[in-house]
């Protein structure tokens, strides 16, 4: 019997579900049920599209060229953003950790800064850079910085001190010290980091470019959509966000992945 236990305890889980269609359950249903609303009359309101309006738009709107030109500002934005916030936060991040003289220093204006919401920089942002691209980046620059800095501080500070020990029992120098023990252990905490910034910063586009509403972009998009009523650009566009954000998630968690590999693979597979 205890054998028994112990070979269906090692034996691999079977999932019911073949691998290429885990992740459709919601979006199937969600169209089902979005179809059937519309199918049945279940709301008289002119609000309520009907799928193929949604897609005879994205086809007319990809085909004219305005999808390429507002996605590819949006995107532009975000990943200007996103270089320039993260790679202050590694430094930012890298001093906090490094130097106690540093933390004490900042540590505690930085803490408080962070408290604040990100959207409250807003007007202080647009008087200082106006509504263009200048000010989205530099917002978007922001809600990429914090996550980065904060996973960067904790990685470096969570360092075991068993591995330090080692290390000097060995007799590793600092470059040595910096680059065989602080950043392999740091390093999952680093990329946690900078992928939660990758995915701030993309939330944080749409969020200027309908705060900061000069200028082109996805977000602007579905602005105008709801401006006219036109709720099938509307979807269309949220439709997209929502590919992008998985597209860029998706290249965060693979290029994290490979990476990280040395790490070996968790306990919990999926």
């Amino acid at each position: 019997m205890a054998r028994r236990q112990i070979l269906t305890a090692q034996r691999p889980a079977r999932h019911p579900v073949p691998k290429a269609l885990r992740g459709w359950v919601i979006p199937v249903g969600l169209l089902v049920l979005w179809w059937t609303a519309f199918h049945f009359g279940w709301s008289s309101s002119a609000l309520l599209v009907s799928p193929a309006a949604v897609w005879e738009r994205a086809l007319r709107y990809t085909a004219s060229g305005e999808l390429k030109a507002a996605l590819g500002a949006s995107l532009w934005r975000n990943l200007a953003g996103f270089a320039i916030g993260a790679t202050g936060g590694l430094v930012f991040g890298a001093a906090l950790g490094f130097s106690r003289l540093f933390e004490r220093a900042v540590g505690p204006s930085f803490h408080t800064l962070k408290q604040i919401s990100l959207f409250a920089w807003i007007p202080l942002i647009s008087v200082w850079f106006g509504l263009g691209d200048a000010a989205k980046v530099a917002f978007l620059s922001l809600a990429a910085f914090f996550p980065v800095v904060l996973n960067t501080f904790e990685g470096i500070r969570s360092v075991p001190r068993e591995f330090i020990e080692v290390a000097r029992v060995l007799r590793f120098d600092r470059r040595q010290m910096l680059t065989r023990v602080v950043l392999p252990s740091a390093s999952p905490s680093i990329f946690a980091g900078i992928h939660l910034a990758l995915i701030y910063a993309w939330l944080a586009t749409l969020g200027a470019e309908y705060l900061l509403v000069a200028g082109v972009g996805i977000g602007n998009t579905m602005i105008d959509g709801r401006e006219h009523f036109e709720m099938d650009l509307v979807i269309f566009g949220v439709i997209v966000v929502g590919l992008v954000g998985f597209t860029l998630n998706w290249i965060a968690t693979r290029v994290e992945q490979r990476l990280l590999a040395w790490r070996g693979r968790s306990v919990a597979q999926f």
